[in-house]
């Protein structure tokens, strides 16, 4: 319950934020081009709350928070006074129509930067990006436990959530990554990770996960939890049990236990197990027993033990930088995320990713926005300033109903030399209301198949 509401709470000030930026935009550069603004609405629907300004201006917060926008002075929509017909949008140059509509998104786009440059400077809290374990394509591309991620193709990556969304396009694509990495002797190496490996069957959602790279932070202590009955562990091992190692080879994490487990049971001989009990170290003699996997099809060397309750360790890194480093910082964050952003569109146009995984709704956006406003204040920043990002860029395409489908409106008119005709434009509406209608019933179809029924 408390996470519904949290959600709820969260996508609401983030969407409230976002939205009244974008049509303060418009409402701004009207002001200044000589339209009288009759209101500036957030959200549709029944006002909750409303204030005649001083400035004649009717300010309204609507029921359902799933947009807004600014009512102008139009010809088309009302008769116009004589004296206030150099007030009305549409008597305005194409020149200045333009700028008014182009606004919204270049606001939402401003506040992208503003808000990547605040969560610099707040800095968001993570994990060093120390590898912890490795197998399967990370153990053959030369990664190593110990290895600190500095770089991912160019691309500095100071916390380990960095390094997953530097890596996540390269593993998308099937495409090698370059990894600039100081050992665990304090050298400096250059790696290549070979996503190229990665099984073009294998779902998106599962493509890092199959490079098998885990974070320093992840791996849990050797601490045995849970014990199978009349397994090969029964009776010989305890709870609270620490395994220091296994037929003489040491053991550090839970995720070492597994391999050296494999090792001796396919030299089928009972071993030396070392533990420490209670303060006390002993040598307990185990050997493995061969047990079927999940598939029914395949079995695999167990000792039939599970490890004891884990929990993440608190955070050790910080990506943060000064207020005058952070702006170039946030520039360079919105080049990059935009440049993302335009990547995974053609991926999904090409088929490369699925339509199901990569259109999110209000309800993953709010799962998310919650998710992240737990984690502090700057994770909650870097939502914000993706969502602006994706606010501003969508308005802007060439859709009719949206901002950009207006800005291609005025261009027509650019270029013929008069507007387009009601029809044509009455046309594009409805061409513009379909293609959003479907837009989100796919976002909400999304919605519930990826939070209610999987």
């Amino acid at each position: 319950m408390l996470e519904i509401i949290g959600s709820v709470w969260w996508y609401i000030v983030g969407l409230g934020l976002l939205i009244t930026f974008h049509e303060f935009g418009h409402f701004w550069v009207a002001r200044r081009n000589g339209v009288k603004v009759l209101r500036f609405s957030i959200g549709f629907g029944k006002p909750l709350w409303t204030r005649i300004g001083k400035d004649g201006v009717e300010y309204v917060i609507a029921a359902i928070p799933l947009g807004g926008y600014v009512k102008m002075l139009d010809e088309r929509e009302t008769d116009v006074a004589p004296a206030d017909a150099d007030k009305a949008f549409n008597n305005k140059s194409v020149w200045r129509r333009i700028a008014i509509v182009a606004a919204g998104p270049i606001a939402n786009l401003i506040l992208c930067v503003v808000l990547f440059w605040a969560m610099f400077v707040v800095g968001r809290p993570d994990y060093a990006p120390v590898i912890g374990q490795v197998s399967a394509i990370a153990a053959e591309s030369g990664l190593q436990r110990g290895d600190t991620v500095l770089e991912v193709d160019g691309r500095a990556t100071p916390i380990w959530r960095e390094v997953l969304m530097a890596l996540l396009p390269d593993a998308l694509d099937r495409k090698d990554a370059t990894l600039r990495v100081l050992d665990a002797h304090g050298n400096e190496r250059t790696r290549t990770l070979k996503l190229s490996r990665i099984p073009e069957g294998r779902d998106e959602r599962a493509a890092l996960s199959s490079i098998g790279m885990l974070a320093r932070y992840e791996l849990q202590p050797p601490v045995v939890g849970h014990i199978e009955q009349k397994s090969a562990a029964w009776g010989v091992l305890a709870e609270g049990d620490r395994i220091t190692a296994i037929d003489g080879e040491p053991v550090q994490v839970f995720e070492d236990i597994g391999p050296l487990v494999q090792k001796l049971g396919a030299r089928d001989i009972e071993a030396m197990v070392e533990v420490e009990r209670d303060g006390d170290r002993l040598a307990l003699p185990m050997k493995p027993r061969l047990v079927p996997g999940k598939d029914g099809n395949s079995s695999f060397w167990a000792f039939g033990i599970k490890p004891a309750k884990f929990e993440f360790p608190p955070k050790d890194a910080v990506q943060r930088y000064g207020p005058i480093e952070a702006v170039p910082a946030a520039f360079r964050e919105m080049r990059y995320q935009t440049k993302q952003l335009f990547e995974m569109a053609a991926r999904v146009f090409s088929g490369r990713v699925s339509v199901q995984n990569s259109i999110a709704g209000p309800i993953t956006i709010a799962r998310v926005a919650n998710a992240s406003a737990q984690q502090g204040l700057a994770w909650y920043l870097t939502v914000l300033a993706l969502l602006s990002l994706s606010l501003g860029i969508l308005n802007l395409l060439p859709i009719p109903l949206l901002d950009g489908g207006h800005l291609l409106y005025y261009l027509i008119e650019l270029v013929k030399g008069s507007p387009l005709s009601e029809r044509a434009m009455a046309a594009g509406q409805y061409v513009g209301l379909a293609l959003l209608a479907g837009l989100m019933g796919l976002a909400f179809y999304n919605d519930i198949l990826n939070n209610f029924v999987r």
